[in-house]
């Protein structure tokens, strides 16, 4: 049987454990210039942390994060999650106090780092493992599809084979490893939906950890102007990052019963020992502009729940 990640931190901890979402003050190589500005087309200005704290002294931000779940959560102890943008990118000095200061606290059982795999040098390899020696420390990578020709169209940045290298390195050094995969990108199929999430089932070693959520179109993004421009044009030429041209037929919004049938799928192809971190994306209800169900949590959990329960814990 497949876990839930509620379920894995109850075997794991005996008690429950909650997630804090975190700034670090990073930035993204994506969007600076370094590799290139605007970062991916799905990603919005707040860099997919709009549930993270801003950016001001980690133990103020862990103590007003706590006040905002303790109407919701009795849970004593938490997981650290830095969420915005890329949280191995930047000097590796600051980065190291930062976190250093996180996980000494009593309260804090797990460091968790949204980043990307192009994100991983030796000098922040040596930090995490050197966290990872006093408390665990898990990588989340921002993968989303293994098919080229979408990492260009959602300007990625990074080939898979940069995946494979970072991949390989966290394992050895004894992190793990999280894979967030985006179901429903532009242009892509359910078969190759299916094939992302197989290539993920056949990683050597194990893969630790999967994050499934559906694609939301978020205003302000790129994505969300292509996704307008194909909707008003029918049409348009030279939408795509690379000057592909898209058409309507390319923003395929699943209904919800549509999705929560892939999503179990997708588990239903993956090894007992891959713990399902998320099954469906939380888009902000201010942004949010397809699709609309998603807002509905607490039915779609519902479904999903009814259509895992043979294989998930």
């Amino acid at each position: 049987m497949h876990r839930k990640l509620s379920t894995y931190l109850k075997d794991e901890f005996g008690e429950k454990i909650y997630r804090l979402a975190l700034s670090s003050g990073c930035s993204c190589p994506n969007r600076d210039g370094t590799l290139g500005s605007g970062g991916c087309t799905f990603c919005s200005e707040d860099g997919s942390g709009e549930f993270a704290a801003p950016f001001v002294d980690v133990n103020k931000q862990i103590e007003e994060a706590k006040k905002l779940v303790a109407g919701k959560s009795d849970a004593r102890k938490f997981i650290a999650y830095f969420q915005s943008f890329t949280n191995t990118y930047g000097d590796a000095k600051r980065l190291r106090a930062l976190y250093m200061e996180t996980i000494k606290r009593e309260d804090i059982v797990i460091l968790s780092l949204g980043t990307r795999p192009d994100c991983i040098d030796d000098e922040i390899l040596d930090m995490l493992k050197e966290l990872n020696s006093i408390k665990p420390v898990w990588i989340e990578l921002g993968l989303q599809t293994i098919h080229e020709k979408t990492a260009r169209f959602v300007n990625r940045g990074y080939e898979l084979e940069v995946f494979e290298d970072a991949y390989r390195r966290l394992k050895a050094a004894g992190i793990t490893v999280i894979v967030h995969v985006i179901l429903g990108l532009p242009g892509e199929t359910k078969e190759d939906m299916l094939e992302t999430v197989r290539y993920l089932a056949g990683l050597e070693p194990i893969l630790d950890g999967i994050k499934l959520q559906n694609l939301q179109l978020l205003r302000g993004t790129r994505m969300y102007e292509q996704y307008q421009e194909s909707t008003h044009l029918g049409i348009y030429d030279g939408a795509g990052e690379n000057g592909e041209k898209i058409d309507r037929t390319m923003f395929h919004i699943m209904s919800m019963d549509e999705y929560t049938d892939l999503v179990a799928e997708c588990i239903a192809l993956l090894p007992d020992e891959t713990v399902i971190h998320r099954m469906q994306g939380d888009g902000p209800r201010k942004l949010l502009v397809q699709p609309l169900w998603s807002l509905d949590k607490k039915r779609v959990l519902n479904m999903l729940t009814k259509k895992t329960k043979d294989f998930l814990t």
